[in-house]
């Protein structure tokens, strides 16, 4: 049994802390204005992090955000998403993800996931199209692409948009192209939780100027700009909000940014030493990778093959966290399945934009729709964070020793069922 805690994970160093100070120094935390001028882009530090993150993705345009949910209600709102549209989304992904789509009063249509990468699975996303679909909207889970490229021709061919939830893969690629690279917009994350950070702060990618030059509009109050010389093909959701990212925030970000390779490389030592130990332990699935692909390991998900393990998920993780090893069963509810959409009811009480009259449609969202994803977290998924440094090798033995005493001694723990 584990006795020393693992240790927390912290990718902030002196680096940031000289940026942020300079900042501070220079008196100008925000340098955004809400009108066409030259600040309508933001300061010195948000314009340098847009040119840093183009230049690190490939990308033709970035804008920054003050989250990733600003940034995700940016890219919904850029394709000009509105009431009586439809966009196909997983169920298996942080809430916001699908909040998103209901911001612009768009219907949110949950597909199923398939069970290697955690990603939509292109057969049955081609099964939720109808007329009034609009966009597809991916995540790319655990730090692993989604069958990107499948998914990228049925957007195609259906003549849909295609946004890419890439807040848990920053710096993965995907047959050999950056995840947030192969869809219309691209959405990364710069919360506490993630590899790199800032606080908050999420950063959105395109190679389209319609849809970049939106974004930035419904980023700072685009109603107040347009119309004094900034002008746009068309004012479908051209509702600005206030989702502009500070200029510490995107100070400390360009020194994060520098720091991604070396962050990610960390992780992936880990998780290569743990997969090439539990990989040989009977029952025990760990994450697999796309060849051709990388897997930047935003936690480590493995799976419990229930015909050969024969004690639960919830058992396996308490009995894995009474040897000192924190894993936890499952990721999250998934989404469909959370009280808003049970009960539809989002803005006000008359049940829009689900009871919409321009939707003129019955949608359901039931237990059971999605029979993967509520399987794999109900009874085969286990997970965790400790694959951080400044963690080694070392405390990653403790991890199999861990597994390794549980799967022996699996018939005293059937007793505790």
């Amino acid at each position: 049994m584990r006795s020393a805690p693992f240790r927390d994970y912290n990718s902030i160093g002196r680096e940031e802390e000289d940026a942020a100070v300079r900042v501070i120094r220079s008196g100008v935390l925000s340098a955004f204005y809400g009108s066409n001028s030259e600040k309508f882009y933001g300061g010195p530090n948000v314009q340098e992090l847009e040119a840093d993150w183009k230049a690190y993705f490939g990308m033709k345009y970035a804008c920054t955000a003050n989250s990733a949910t600003s940034a995700l209600c940016t890219a919904v709102g850029a394709i000009g998403v509105g009431p009586g549209d439809e966009v196909i989304v997983t169920p298996y992904s942080m809430s916001a993800t699908a909040t998103a789509i209901l911001m612009f009063n768009g219907v949110p249509i949950f597909s199923d996931i398939e069970d290697r990468y955690f990603g939509l699975d292109p057969a049955k996303i081609k099964k939720k199209i109808t007329d009034r679909t609009k966009a597809i909207m991916v995540t790319n889970l655990f730090g692993h692409g989604a069958r990107l490229d499948e998914i990228k021709k049925i957007a195609d061919d259906h003549d849909l948009f295609l946004i890419e939830d890439c807040a848990q893969s920053p710096g993965a690629s995907y047959k050999g192209k950056l995840t947030g690279t192969y869809g219309d917009i691209g959405v990364f994350s710069l919360n506490c939780h993630k590899t790199i950070q800032s606080g908050e702060g999420g950063v959105l990618v395109s190679n389209d100027p319609d849809l970049a030059k939106k974004a930035q509009l419904i980023r700072n109050h685009a109603e107040a700009v347009i119309g004094s010389g900034m002008e746009v093909k068309s004012l479908v959701n051209m509702v600005g909000r206030n989702y502009r990212m500070t200029e510490i925030e995107a100070a400390i970000g360009i020194e994060q940014l520098k720091k991604l390779d070396s962050l990610n490389k960390k992780r992936q030592d880990l998780c290569g030493h743990l997969n090439e130990k539990l990989a040989n332990m009977e029952g025990i699935i760990p994450p697999a990778i796309q060849e051709d692909s990388t897997h930047v390991f935003y936690v480590y998900p493995l799976k419990i093959n229930r015909k050969r393990i024969r004690i639960s998920t919830e058992l396996f993780a308490k009995a894995l966290l009474a040897e000192g090893i924190p894993f936890q069963k499952g990721y999250c509810k998934p989404i469909h399945l959370l009280p808003l959409y049970q009960k539809k009811t989002a803005y006000g009480d008359k049940g829009c934009p689900f009871t919409c009259p321009f939707y003129g449609k019955e949608v359901e969202y039931r237990e059971g729709d999605c029979p993967v994803v509520e399987n794999l977290n109900e009874n085969e998924l286990l997970m965790s964070g400790i694959i951080t440094p400044p963690n080694t090798i070392m405390d990653m033995q403790d991890v199999v020793a861990a597994f390794e005493k549980i799967i022996h001694n699996q018939e005293g723990l059937l007793e505790h069922e």
